[in-house]
């Protein structure tokens, strides 16, 4: 079944879930650590800028991060939080002209990126029609983290985020399993499943439980991936050619762009094709 998806723009839009770098002070470049890699070039310890960092907080390699060795900066996703902590919580105030903002700006970053993510993924159940007896719960749940993400950097930093995280994967773990009930035959559960570098061709995986699965250069060329929960899967290097993820639940545009595919790879409709596929 075919899920008909109307995002409203009170969940999506109003809440600012996207990334806009140009009204952040740089955050993911300075806030995170990361460590030499596939993925990054170099070691960074967190709160130390990267070298990659301009004085304007823009990256001076954006349009050839992949070339430098820097493809994880291309696949991470903030879900909006680094705008939110930048003018909201501090007020459009930045760690470079405010240095004594510098460590709690950089704390309170994480946090948020937490509480914008459930936010996304809370927005994109209230658009699905098969979890419209969840509609009211999962309501409450949106309004009552969109209120934490309005508090003050000293709130943001005291908040039980595993707690709260808790809480909405229960209702999120209910959503999938309504829109996943419409789905015909038998739904393969592969929750936390270590598939690193699974031959998946042509696999009928709709409606399939991959929640949190480990997808690692796994082969999912021609899969069908329409309508399975996707929540947390690991696409890194996965080949995604030829698949089909129509109606497939709560994946992420960086998912995608951590993967491999091709023309004929189906996306949901609110997700983009990535530019290096």
């Amino acid at each position: 079944m075919t899920q008909q998806r109307e995002l409203r723009s009170t969940d999506a839009a109003q809440l600012n879930l996207q990334a806009d770098c140009a009204r952040c002070f740089g955050l993911c470049c300075v806030a995170l650590p990361f460590a030499a890699s596939a993925d990054f070039a170099v070691d960074k310890d967190a709160g130390q800028p990267c070298t990659n960092l301009r004085a304007d907080f823009r990256c001076g390699i954006h349009t050839r991060l992949r070339e430098q060795g820097f493809s994880g900066c291309t696949v991470f996703d903030c879900f909006g939080a680094g705008q939110k902590v930048s003018q909201t919580t501090f007020g459009g105030q930045d760690w470079r002209q405010a240095p004594h903002t510098a460590r709690q700006m950089f704390d309170v970053f994480p946090v948020m990126r937490q509480l914008h993510e459930l936010l996304r993924y809370l927005a994109e159940a209230l658009s699905l029609p098969s979890a419209r007896p969840l509609h009211a719960d999962l309501r409450r749940a949106l309004d009552d983290t969109d209120r934490r993400t309005r508090g003050s950097a000293e709130a943001l930093a005291e908040l039980d985020v595993a707690a709260l995280r808790h809480d909405v994967n229960a209702l999120l773990l209910r959503t999938s399993e309504l829109v996943r009930a419409g789905v015909p035959g038998r739904r393969k559960n592969h929750h936390g499943a270590d598939l690193m570098g699974a031959k998946l061709k042509g696999a009928n995986l709709r409606g399939a439980n991959l929640r949190g699965a480990y997808l690692i250069a796994a082969d999912l060329s021609g899969a069908d991936l329409r309508n399975a929960d996707l929540i947390g899967a690991d696409f890194r290097d996965a080949d995604l050619s030829g698949a089909d993820l129509t109606g497939s639940i709560f994946l992420t545009q960086s998912q995608l762009n951590a993967a491999r595919g091709d023309a004929a790879t189906k996306l949901p409709p609110a997700l983009t094709r990535p530019a290096h596929w």
